[in-house]
């Protein structure tokens, strides 16, 4: 898989800063389980303060430098996403000896010394550790044991889920980021799942890859993520792809609908995501409720958004968990890895400000779908802020649904057609073939027969929501 390396250009404009690079190229040690290790490195040579070409930060030599050496370190995976690109900055004196490093680290960098504040070199070369399937660098072992327990879950159960990664510097040179490919890269690293050892046995001389001046990186690197995605599409047939098990309000079928306990048992049953109804009080807080009025769930005739947020905690019922704020729910989904499938039932700008602070505040807001029957809500949301990640929600079967989704800038077509014999017969694959080929997903709601569940899996749709999301696990997991 590595013939796309031939397109690489070898070109060094400066021999010398080449050969200058390769002398001072840092070593790296990786987890004796590691599955992805560098394919190329994009070299750049600062002799006075500049920008950095490739990572947001400028380059500054302290006292006694007369270069520094920045490494941009090319991976094709990390183990939540389609590519990696970590930095290593190595600082040399008058005479080539190694006085400073610092080295990226989950968008930031720091100084690399060791716990004794020494430099961590071998051989007169920076030596490095690198994180398990993240790959951030630190120093020393113990600098990676502080995050241990995040680094696991991202190695095991978050294993893909940001699907293509696409980080400012690649702003509309990548554009490959549609549901699909996140789904096809989803699938492809979930198989790659490991649990690290923290032996780091794997030693990685960084000069074995080609090394290259940052230009001629930077301009390979979109081809690259193409031929990665178009060669998952041909080795991945729809039947196998992974599909986001979403738990329709919470595991609703087994605890009160969008409660806290719902959440929680969706969690246990291995859901990717919660679809929760929003709605707000009349002093603009949004909650998480079906329905406008509390008599159904709560058996009291009162309307949501009649009362104040703290008029409605009073309100529920003590036989009944109470209504969560968004926040709350926010809050809990985050300290159990479940994104967020958000179905607005109505909104105005100050709810959705709201809104949009708690995701940015729990780092949940790019774990969030936004959801609406009405199309002037999704078209609201997203022209408010471009960046939020919306669905279009359609009963009808005559629906052209790549029309309306991009009339209101929708990233998914979200067919409600639950009560239709075989919904799956619907999908054909001309349907799904003109809405994949306008770089849209495909979530479909909500679906409670374990056959009609298969059938949609097989047909490779990018989500299915349930009342008992366990029905949306694989075979050999129920």
């Amino acid at each position: 898989m590595n013939d796309f390396l031939a397109d690489l250009k070898r070109h060094h404009p400066s021999q010398a800063d080449y050969e200058l690079a390769q002398r001072h190229a840092p070593r790296i040690r990786f987890d004796q389980r590691e599955p992805f290790l560098p394919l190329a490195v994009g070299y750049t040579v600062f002799r006075e303060t500049a920008a950095s070409p490739s990572f947001p930060r400028s380059i500054q030599l302290p006292a006694g430098a007369q270069c520094a050496i920045e490494y941009a370190v090319w991976w094709d995976w990390d183990i939540q996403h389609l590519y990696e690109l970590e930095h290593i900055w190595v600082y040399l004196d008058a005479s080539e000896r190694v006085i400073a490093a610092e080295a990226s680290w989950h968008g930031g960098y720091n100084p690399m010394q060791t716990a004794a504040g020494a430099l961590p070199l071998d051989d007169g070369r920076v030596m490095l550790f690198s994180e398990p399937g993240k790959h951030a660098f630190a120093a020393d072992i113990d600098t990676l044991r502080k995050r241990e327990k995040i680094t696991r879950y991202s190695c095991g159960a978050h294993a893909g889920k940001a699907g293509v990664h696409v980080t400012p510097l690649f702003d509309d040179i990548i554009t490959t980021r549609t549901p699909l490919n996140n789904q096809l890269a989803h699938t492809y690293l979930e198989r790659n799942v490991f649990q690290p050892t923290y032996e780091f046995s794997q030693l990685f001389v960084l000069e074995s890859v080609p090394l290259v001046p940052w230009a001629n990186l930077s301009a390979w690197i979109p081809g690259r993520v193409a031929w990665w995605l178009d060669e998952l599409q041909k080795t991945i047939p729809p039947q196998q792809r992974r599909v986001l098990r979403i738990a329709h309000r919470g595991a609703s079928a087994y605890a009160q609908e969008g409660s806290k306990a719902a959440l929680e048992k969706a969690a246990a049953m291995g859901a990717d995501l919660v679809e929760l109804d929003v709605r707000y009080t009349v002093d603009s807080v949004p909650v998480i409720a079906h329905d406008a009025n509390l008599q159904r769930i709560f058996g009291v005739d009162a309307r949501v958004n009649n009362l104040t947020a703290e008029a409605l905690r009073a309100i529920t019922p003590e036989t009944h968990q109470p209504i969560l704020t968004f926040d709350e729910a926010v809050a809990l989904c985050a300290s159990m890895g479940l994104g967020l499938y958000l179905d607005i039932k109505e909104i105005n700008l100050d709810v959705l400000g709201a809104m949009l602070a708690s995701l940015e505040r729990h780092s949940m807001f790019n774990a969030a779908v936004f959801a609406s029957f009405n199309p002037s809500i999704v078209a609201d949301i997203h022209a408010h802020d471009a960046r939020t990640v919306t669905a279009i929600l359609f009963a009808s079967t005559n629906v052209q649904p790549v029309a309306l989704a991009q009339s209101v800038g929708a990233t998914y077509v979200h067919p409600c057609w639950e009560r239709e014999a075989n919904p799956s017969e619907l999908l054909t694959s001309d349907w799904l073939d003109k809405v994949y080929a306008a770089g849209l997903g495909v979530i479909c709601w909500h679906e409670e027969r374990p056959a009609e569940i298969r059938a949609l899996q097989a047909r490779g749709v990018q989500g299915i929501c349930s009342d008992q999301p366990d029905l949306l696990l694989p075979d050999t997991t129920r």
